[in-house]
């Protein structure tokens, strides 16, 4: 069996096979694409799949071989494997693994997770590559979710703009939205760009693979399960329709912006409001997805806030102007699910670590958490999470200590002060 060997940078063509792809798509809308399969078992996309996969690392699918064992028996022999079965159309997705994980906007409530084994990972990973240029070259610009040189931080900096101007917010919830995606509807619309059968089998056996759970296996005749690498795209191409219509024929009535399955609308006036819900339940009708009844409202800014990819949005009036203004800064659901990641790393049962190792296990929840909410207004909230962090560190410290000897308060800042530990804000504790 032939093993593809690494590329090296200078010959990995995969990103001019992107541009490629990309141009073609954008030159000619409608065009549909027809010999994509050969292009997703070439030795360079498999190692660029590979490479990715490895760096967003993850736990097993249901066979049980993990990151680490294809590196022990050999990545080379692992995608000389893949490309011979999807030569030979050989390859068979397995079901996924659900999992529950806790929900990033309610730590409390869980969400199911379904985990593609590694080889099923790299294999998607290897056709998003490929398909992935032909749908961006028509996403539109108000969706900055799983897409390439786009991010939440866009997102929340071009809803905070439209605020300026806007006073009443769609913030809408689709309900279960991957779990109801019509795969039937979504087919239909990846074939208006893609030709390919063989390709159009690949995705078809990813969305049917079905879902093990507890040595059960149950089918997947709907929706796309979250976790797997080319849902995300297939999320983006199923409500490109939402933004298509919008910038099409509604855009007059305020500004749509999409993270994903998250989307708000910021309108000037209540009556544009009210129409864009009604146009978004239409549009979500014609999609057989259903806007949550409760969690679906028209936010008056001149009373309240809402929330947004964490973010929590106001307007108050300026004290330098004196003009009402947009002010955003972490929410409350986002406030507390990185108390509860810090009292976790500082509860008793972690008194055998040292500290040091402790503040090893803390700074990369602050480093993370500081770089996406370090943002415009969001300077108090962090100096709250400084002092929350001294707090606990301070109780893990004295419950550590115990019988040991005295406690000295000067040692401890000592330490704190030079240990390395890393502050939420530019300025450390608010005193």
């Amino acid at each position: 069996m032939h093993a593809p060997k690494e590329p090296t940078p200078s010959i990995d063509k995969t990103r001019e096979l992107q541009r490629k792809l990309y141009l073609a798509a954008k030159r000619s809308r409608n065009r549909r694409f027809h010999a994509l399969y050969d292009r997703i078992f070439r030795p360079d996309v498999l190692w660029r799949a590979w490479n990715e996969v490895r760096r967003n690392g993850g736990s097993a699918g249901i066979d049980g071989v993990t990151i680490e064992d294809v590196e022990r028996e050999g990545v080379e022999g692992f995608l000389g494997q893949i490309e011979q079965d999807l030569k030979a159309r050989k390859y068979r997705p397995q079901p996924v693994r659900r999992v529950y994980i806790p929900k990033s906007s309610d730590p409390a409530k869980l969400r199911p997770l379904g985990i593609p084994s590694i080889r099923d990972r790299v294999v998607q990973q290897a056709c998003k590559i490929v398909i992935e240029p032909i749908f961006e070259a028509n996403f539109q610009n108000n969706s900055y979710g799983f897409r390439p040189k786009r991010s939440a931080q866009q997102a929340v900096k071009v809803v905070k703009e439209a605020l300026v101007r806007g006073w009443y917010v769609i913030d809408a919830d689709i309900q279960s939205y991957f779990d109801t995606i019509d795969q039937d509807l979504l087919m239909t619309l990846i074939e208006r760009r893609i030709s390919d059968r063989r390709v159009l089998k690949l995705l078809r056996q990813w969305l049917q693979a079905g879902v093990m759970e507890e040595g059960q296996w149950s089918a997947s005749e709907i929706g796309s399960p979250q976790g797997g690498v080319v849902s995300p795209l297939l999320a983006n191409i199923y409500l490109h329709v939402l933004d298509m219509y919008w910038m099409e024929r509604y855009s007059s009535l305020g500004k749509l912006v999409r993270y994903a399955d998250d989307l708000v609308i910021v309108c000037e006036t209540q009556r544009e409001a009210q129409q864009a819900l009604q146009m978004v339940k239409q549009i979500m009708t014609r999609l057989k997805l259903t806007l949550h009844p409760t969690k679906t409202r028209v936010v008056d800014m001149n009373h309240e806030g809402f929330d947004f990819l964490g973010f929590h949005f106001h307007k108050s009036k300026s004290k330098t102007t004196h003009r009402f203004i947009p002010y955003m800064w972490p929410g409350q659901k986002a406030m507390k699910s990185v108390r509860q990641k810090i009292h976790e790393k500082t509860e008793r049962k972690m008194l055998y670590l040292t500290p040091q190792e402790i503040i090893r296990e803390l700074n990369p929840i602050i480093r993370g958490w500081r770089n996406y909410f370090r943002l415009e207004n969001s300077t108090k909230k962090l100096q709250q999470l400084d002092q929350y962090v001294w707090h606990r560190f301070r109780r893990w410290a004295l419950l550590r200590k115990g019988s040991r000897g005295h406690w000295n308060e000067q040692v401890f800042e000592a330490l704190m002060n030079n240990s390395g530990l890393e502050h939420f804000s530019q300025s450390g504790i608010c005193t």
